[in-house]
């Protein structure tokens, strides 16, 4: 059956516009504004603390990675606390951003970056992770942290295409991780619920089938009413929002692409005309489908 996980990375298309090294000694502190694109780190030594807006802080150790999908203030800082915020001193040394005394023993290294991801649906998709993905001290995505950096200072043939694919493996392995029933609403959670994930699979392989909220809750083995209020507790939006916006994201996604025209389009994604896909594709993204697809023209061009 068709994997969510995948499909979900897959749509985002994601890229490595920047990435950079950092180390800590002493008392250092960082504040940083996530205004657009996503950001990551693996702490490759030592420990550090990390706060989100709003949000308790959390202690990183070695191996750890955090991806913050979403725009987030968000300060890191020594395990000490770090000294007050605009205090901190920051060198540059060789390849590294030295936080704290640049010539002391070094407590921390981190690799950071951020993510870039060239799906139009992408804020559709990442509004279903949660606002901050924490994988603890999993080597394997440390690893691979290493490799798409290695990846991406290199010059080598196809060196974009296996950027890609180390990126999308990298999403995967942490959304993997972060999948459980401690995760916040969204379709990490909906995934961990055995029935829920039923239900949802069955959306992502057939998204062209009638589905209902009583036919999603048979292939939950569970009452109607049940399966309403426990999708909507879990993912976050009701059983057919969810189904509508995989819908058009797959649409947009073949429009943008070209392939296939509205009639096409709209038959794959479960419409049974062109014209009332055209009537919930443009309430839905506020353009038609024809100018979303002369649009994506235009861009590409």
């Amino acid at each position: 059956m068709t994997d969510p996980f995948a499909e979900v990375v897959a749509l985002l298309q994601p890229s490595l516009p920047f990435s950079k090294q950092a180390s800590g000694a002493g008392s250092w502190r960082i504040d940083v504004a996530v205004t657009n694109d996503p950001l990551f780190c693996v702490i490759l030594e030592g420990a550090v603390l990390m706060s989100l807006e709003g949000r308790p802080w959390l202690e990183l150790q070695e191996n750890d990675f955090v991806l913050v999908p979403a725009a987030r203030d968000f300060t890191m800082c020594s395990v000490d606390g770090g000294p007050p915020k605009g205090q901190s001193v920051h060198t540059m040394l060789d390849d590294e951003m030295r936080h704290g005394d640049p010539s002391g023993p070094t407590d921390m290294r981190m690799l950071a970056g951020r993510l870039a991801f060239g799906s139009p649906d992408a804020g559709l998709l990442l509004s279903l992770l949660p606002e901050l993905i924490h994988v603890r001290g999993l080597k394997r995505i440390a690893t691979l942290v290493q490799l798409v950096r290695n990846e991406a200072q290199d010059d080598r043939p196809a060196r974009e295409m296996v950027l890609t694919r180390l990126l999308e493996v990298l999403l995967i392995e942490a959304l993997r991780a972060a999948s459980s029933n401690a995760a916040p609403p969204g379709l990490l959670r909906g995934l961990a619920d055995a029935r829920l994930g039923s239900a949802i699979r069955c959306i992502h392989a057939d998204p062209r089938h009638g589905w209902t909220v009583e036919r999603l809750a048979r292939e939950a083995s569970m009452s109607r009413s049940v399966f309403f209020d426990r999708f909507r507790r879990e993912v976050g939006v009701p059983p057919m929002e969810y189904l509508l916006s995989w819908r058009m994201a797959l649409a947009r996604n073949m429009l943008r692409r070209g392939e296939g025209g509205v009639k096409t389009v709209a038959e794959t994604v479960g419409y049974g005309s062109a014209s009332s896909f055209s009537v919930a594709f443009t309430r839905f993204v506020g353009v038609s489908p024809m100018q979303f697809a002369r649009q994506g023209t235009l861009e590409a061009g």
